[in-house]
């Protein structure tokens, strides 16, 4: 599958074979609570199943508040 990761640096990896979520992001060594993992346009949770032919892009959990 094709990882575009977009923290600290934008990069892309390419990983085999087929995995959940968490997985990924425990082999990538991500926290689960801090990134976003997203399939086309849909936010996926930490037991959606990774097939090794889809494009994921995994972001940084932003907040921000009003003053």
């Amino acid at each position: 599958m094709r990882v575009l990761l977009r923290h600290p640096e934008r990069r892309e990896i390419e990983i085999a074979g087929r995995r959940r979520v968490g997985e990924l992001l425990a082999e990538l060594g991500l926290q689960p609570e801090a990134y976003l993992v997203i399939r086309g346009n849909r936010l996926l949770t930490r037991d959606a199943q990774l097939e090794e032919t889809d494009t994921i892009e995994v972001r940084p959990v932003v907040s921000g508040g009003a003053r």
